[in-house]
């Protein structure tokens, strides 16, 4: 089935939020270019690739959200798969508040706006991504499965925040590092005291986005209850 069988208010909802996001989008990229242009560095610029690898996983979920019906198998597992594999990426922006402090070039208050322009921006991908995707489980297995997986994606999302963070892999390394990665992994799931900020970092991150997904999946329900 195609786009066109699906229903009008889906597809007025979805190029709202597409709007939406690409508007949020343009304002970090504004803001970054003329951090470049006010300060004639290229501090931030590292931004613009993070947030484009923030959108692979949102545009993978709009394809398969989209679908009308049941997404079939064969496709819904390798792009599933696909997906699980970037969308940490989305989330990860977040920890770029590591890089504020005050800098010459820039008042400490526009960084400040400017990383947090692009940490909303993931985050808001990442759930919007994630909000499709649950929605193909919870069709397919049910509204109970469905958070399951939604929770395990945010509970995996925030391993490989650490990966990134910490270990600086990313997710292309299943490629062209595997080995080195799958050591790494595998070091920390068998030997997890010796490895607590592994987990720490992978459970409160993990936490912090689950209730942040569960709050704003509760809010935008809030309009649609009746009176």
């Amino acid at each position: 089935m195609s786009i066109a069988n699906l229903p009008l208010p889906q597809i007025r909802h979805r190029l709202n939020l597409m709007l939406l996001l690409g508007a949020s989008l343009t304002l970090s990229v504004l803001l970054i270019t003329f951090r470049v242009f006010l300060s004639h560095e290229v501090l931030f610029a590292f931004l613009l690739w993070n947030l484009f690898l923030a959108i692979i996983p949102f545009g993978l979920s709009t394809m398969l959200g989209l679908t009308a019906g049941r997404v079939k198998a064969r496709v819904l597992l390798p792009v599933g798969a696909v997906w699980l594999l970037f969308f940490p990426n989305a989330p990860y922006i977040l920890t770029d508040l590591f890089h504020l402090e005050p800098r010459a070039g820039a008042p400490y208050w526009y960084d400040l706006a400017l990383i947090l322009s692009c940490a909303w921006n993931g985050l808001m991908l990442a759930y919007a991504s994630l909000t499709d995707m649950q929605a193909i489980v919870a069709r397919r297995l049910g509204w109970g499965a469905s958070w399951v997986f939604a929770t395990v994606a945010l509970l995996l999302s925030s391993f490989g925040i650490y990966l990134g963070r910490y270990l600086r892999f990313n997710s292309w390394d299943i490629l062209t590092n595997p080995l080195t990665l799958f050591y790494d992994i595998i070091n920390r799931i068998l030997h997890p005291a010796a490895h607590l900020g592994t987990w720490g970092v992978t459970l409160l991150y993990g936490a912090f986005l689950l209730l942040g997904y569960a709050t704003v999946r509760l809010l935008g329900r809030m309009g649609e209850e009746p009176a």
